[in-house]
C-alpha cells in the first residue's frame, strides 16, 4: 500500500493511504535515508509504501519504503548538534510566524529558516502576528522589518490570529496546496491553525510571562486535512535553526539580494567576507543590502552559532 505520513512521534507514524484510511505504522528494522544522517528517517508529508499486518488484536502499518522527496526542510537538532532533523516533506510553502517581542523573533533566526527554504526551493512567507497588540512605535519597528524583508522579495503579511485580521489572506494562499507552519514557541501558530480552521481546536498555552518565550503545545509535526481544499502541517516550536549541509562557497546563493549581485563581484568564486571589488560589500556600504542579513551570513559562513542578536534600529542609523 502506499500513503503519506501525517503524524509522527519518532516511533509510530500514522499514515493515510491512497484509499483515505489511516494506520499506525512503524519502520521496519533500522531504516536510514541515503545521504541524510537524521534523527527521524521518516517525516511528516513523506509518501511511503506500507505492508498492513495483524499482531494478536492490532493491525498495524509497516514502512519498507519511502519515495524520493521533492523537498524538504532540515534543521540541526537543538541537543544533538551532530544529528539533523527533517521537519517535513514534500511541501508547496511555508509560512514563518514571527512576533516582534512577544516572544522575540530574531533577523537570524529568519534569516536562517528562509535560506534553507531556498537552498530546496520551497516558496516561503513572513506572517508578522499579534499586529493587534503593538504599539504605535512597535507597528513601526515590525513594518520596517517587513519592508527589509518584501524589498528582497518575500511576501510579508501582518496578521492576527486573535481578531482575524489577515487570516482570509492567508487561506486563499493555502489552497490546493500543502503548506507547514513554523516559528518559535508562542507565536501563534496553533491559535491561527485554529482561526484557519476552528474545527481543528489544537490547544494553546500562553506565553511565560517570566521569559517571554512560549511554553510548547505541539510535541510533534502533523499534517492535517482542511474543509477548503488545504493541507496544513503544524509543527512543533523552535527555538533554534542550525543549517544543515551547506558549503561556505554555497550560502551566499540563499540570499536572493546577495545572488543577483554576485556576478558583478571581481572574483568568480567571492564569499564576500575580505575580497576586493565586491559587489555584496558595496551595496552593504550603500544601504542597499540590510546589515542584519549582512550579519547573519558572517555568522552562518563562519559556522558560530545562532547567539547573535541584531537590533532592528541598528539597521536605521
Amino acid at each position: 500500500m502506499v500513503g503519506i505520513v501525517y503524524k509522527s512521534t519518532g516511533s509510530w507514524y500514522t499514515v493515510k493511504s491512497n484509499n483515505g484510511d489511516f494506520y499506525n505504522c512503524k519502520i521496519k528494522g533500522k531504516f536510514r535515508i541515503k545521504g541524510i544522517k537524521s534523527t527521524n528517517p521518516v517525516a511528516v508529508g513523506d509518501r511511503v509504501h506500507f505492508e498492513v499486518e495483524t499482531i494478536g488484536d492490532d493491525t498495524i502499518g509497516i514502512i519498507h519504503e519511502i519515495e524520493k522527496r521533492k523537498n524538504y526542510i532540515i534543521r540541526k537538532s537543538v541537543n544533538l548538534s551532530k544529528q539533523t532533523h527533517i521537519i517535513a516533506a514534500n511541501l508547496d510553502q511555508v509560512f514563518l510566524l514571527v512576533t516582534l517581542n512577544n516572544p522575540p523573533t530574531y533577523p537570524v533566526f529568519i534569516d536562517r529558516f528562509l535560506i534553507t527554504a531556498e537552498a530546496y526551493e520551497i516558496p516561503a512567507v513572513l506572517l508578522f502576528n499579534k499586529v493587534d497588540t503593538y504599539t504605535p512605535e512597535e507597528t513601526d519597528e515590525i513594518k520596517f522589518l517587513a519592508a527589509l524583508y518584501r524589498n528582497i522579495g518575500y511576501t510579508c503579511i501582518g496578521i492576527s490570529a486573535v481578531t482575524g485580521k489577515n487570516v482570509d489572506t492567508v487561506k486563499e494562499m493555502m489552497i490546493g496546496k500543502t503548506s507547514m507552519f513554523s516559528g518559535h514557541s508562542g507565536v501563534g501558530k496553533s491559535t491561527l491553525v485554529n482561526a484557519i480552521e476552528p474545527t481543528l481546536d489544537i490547544k494553546t498555552k500562553k506565553i511565560s510571562e517570566q521569559h517571554l518565550q512560549g511554553q510548547h503545545t505541539t510535541t510533534f509535526a502533523e499534517m492535517f486535512d482542511l474543509s477548503f481544499d488545504a493541507r496544513i502541517i503544524d509543527t512543533p516550536g523552535i527555538k533554534g535553526f542550525g543549517i544543515v549541509d551547506m558549503e561556505k562557497e554555497e550560502i551566499g546563493n540563499y540570499f536572493p539580494e546577495f545572488f543577483k549581485l554576485k556576478q558583478h563581484c571581481k572574483f568568480n568564486n567571492c564569499i564576500h567576507i575580505d575580497e576586493p571589488k565586491c559587489a555584496v560589500k558595496d551595496a552593504l556600504e550603500s544601504g542597499d543590502i540590510a546589515w542584519s542579513r549582512y550579519q547573519s551570513y558572517l555568522q552562518m559562513v563562519k559556522g558560530e552559532d545562532e547567539n547573535y542578536r541584531v537590533d532592528i534600529h541598528d539597521e536605521k542609523k
